[in-house]
C-alpha cells in the first residue's frame, strides 16, 4: 500500500457492528470494511450535502412531514442522478487503490448497497435537518 492507502484506510472509524465472516458474500464484505465505515467518516459532509440540496430545491422538504421527508430522501438518493454521483463521489475518493479495484469488478451492487447506507444514514439523522439547525 502506498502512503495515501494507508492514511485514507487509518483514518476510518471502526464500527463495532460491522462484521466480517468467511459465510459473507464478498460485497457484504466490502460493504463492512469498506462502505460502512467511510460512510461513518463523510457523514457530517453528506448531512451538509444533503442542506445544500434542500435548498437548491427551494427547501420544500421542510414543509413535509416526516413520513413525506422520508421519502424526499429516498427520492433524492435514488432518482436524483447528478445527486447520487455527488454522493459516489464523496464515498469513492475515501477508497484505497485495492478497494477502488475491487469496486470496479462489481459497482452495480455495491453502488447499491452505498446509497441504501447513505440513505439509512440521512434518515437516521433526520432531527438534524430541521430548519433551525441547518443554518
Amino acid at each position: 500500500m502506498n502512503l495515501r492507502d494507508l492514511q485514507v484506510v487509518e483514518m476510518r472509524p471502526e464500527i463495532a457492528s460491522a462484521k466480517v465472516s468467511e459465510k459473507m458474500s464478498s460485497d457484504e464484505c466490502f460493504q463492512n470494511q469498506t462502505l460502512r465505515p467511510i460512510t461513518k467518516l463523510q457523514e457530517d459532509l453528506i448531512l451538509e450535502v444533503f442542506r445544500n440540496y434542500i435548498v437548491k430545491h427551494k427547501n420544500s422538504f421542510y414543509e413535509l412531514n416526516l413520513e413525506k421527508r422520508l421519502d424526499y430522501i429516498e427520492n433524492a438518493i435514488h432518482k436524483d442522478i447528478k445527486f447520487r454521483n455527488s454522493l459516489k463521489g464523496i464515498i469513492i475518493g475515501q477508497f484505497s487503490l485495492e478497494e477502488y479495484r475491487k469496486y470496479i469488478l462489481n459497482s452495480s451492487a455495491l453502488n447499491k448497497r452505498m446509497m441504501n447506507i447513505v440513505k439509512q444514514n440521512l434518515q437516521g439523522r433526520i432531527q438534524l435537518l430541521e430548519r433551525e439547525l441547518a443554518y
